[in-house]
């Protein structure tokens, strides 16, 4: 078969395919840094025996009839069922969806480009689709039945990721800036 596809340039800062277009990935601060990095080593010891589990990592979707581009989640999963059909060289860039992506977002992410990952990752067959955001602090997570927003209070959890759970409050205190009163000093070890 002769599949159509998009193919950017392996260098920084990476680029991902969106509304048609090239986009660099933006950065994040230490909100975005401190949150993906707590929930990538949280998915990354629940995916022990389970599947896959990786912060940046490019997967090459195409919804049906589309052309097969690039997009790069902060973190996604997938199952070692999923990804038994894969090559290893095919599971370093995956040709098909993760079962979940997580994107944490920040600020300066611009809302058509998240819509437009979303709808991309669940056309291309993701099972869940999660934006953590430590700004507004709130999860949000949408699948096939559509989404619903967590706010402080409430509990992730999803199908697709069975046991994987945490609180808002939790995710919104590894985003928290240290206080002085709570920073540690130099002289401090």
């Amino acid at each position: 078969m002769n599949e159509r596809e998009i193919v950017l340039p392996d260098r920084k800062p990476y680029q991902e395919w969106l509304l048609g277009r090239a986009v660099e990935m933006t950065g994040g601060g230490y909100k975005h840094a401190a949150t993906k990095g707590w929930l990538g080593v949280r998915l990354t010891h629940w995916a022990e025996g389970r599947g896959y589990a990786g912060m940046s990592w490019t997967f090459r979707l195409a919804p049906r009839g589309e052309v097969r581009r690039p997009l790069i989640p902060d973190l996604a999963y997938l199952s070692y069922e999923r990804a038994r059909a894969l090559s290893g060289e095919e599971l370093e860039m995956p040709p098909i969806a993760p079962d979940a992506a997580f994107e944490i977002l920040a600020p300066e992410d611009v809302p058509a480009h998240l819509h437009h990952k979303l709808d991309v990752y669940l056309a291309a067959g993701a099972s869940a689709v999660v934006f953590a955001d430590p700004y507004a602090g709130s999860i949000s997570v949408h699948d096939a039945s559509g989404g619903r927003t967590l706010r402080p209070g409430e509990a992730f959890a999803h199908a697709a990721l069975p046991g994987f759970t945490f609180t808002v409050e939790e995710m919104l205190a590894e985003a928290r800036f240290p206080t002085r009163s709570t920073a540690p000093t130099a002289t401090e070890e």
